[in-house]
């Protein structure tokens, strides 16, 4: 969301911030939740003592992985879209200016 955002502040459409913030974070967010389903596959397929514990365990967080990994590519930049085409235009506080919330720095020497 924060490159989305970025782009939107650049001046992109919502749509366009939304597909470059998704395009960002989509090869990191691949890399990462394969690797850590990579890791899981010996407990799924654990055999001897303990096996039907650890099969549960990798099972569960196998598909909790799979599952997140579907909403941070696809649900979350959706979600992105959906709130910032209702708010676009509008302002968070009645009567607000654009103006910064702080005031430059003056030094004093």
């Amino acid at each position: 969301v924060e490159v989305a955002v970025k782009r939107r502040q650049a001046g992109d459409s919502i749509l366009e911030a939304a597909i470059e913030g998704s395009r960002a974070r989509f090869r990191p967010i691949l890399m990462t939740s394969f690797a850590f389903i990579a890791g899981l596959v010996p407990l799924v397929f654990a055999g001897g003592a303990g096996a039907i514990g650890n099969h549960t365990i990798g099972a569960s967080a196998l598909g909790g992985m799979l599952i997140g990994t579907l909403f941070g590519v696809i649900v979350i930049p959706g979600l992105y879209y959906i709130f910032a085409k209702l708010s676009d235009g509008r302002k968070m506080i009645k009567d607000e200016d654009e103006s910064p919330l702080s005031e430059d720095m003056i030094h004093y020497e």
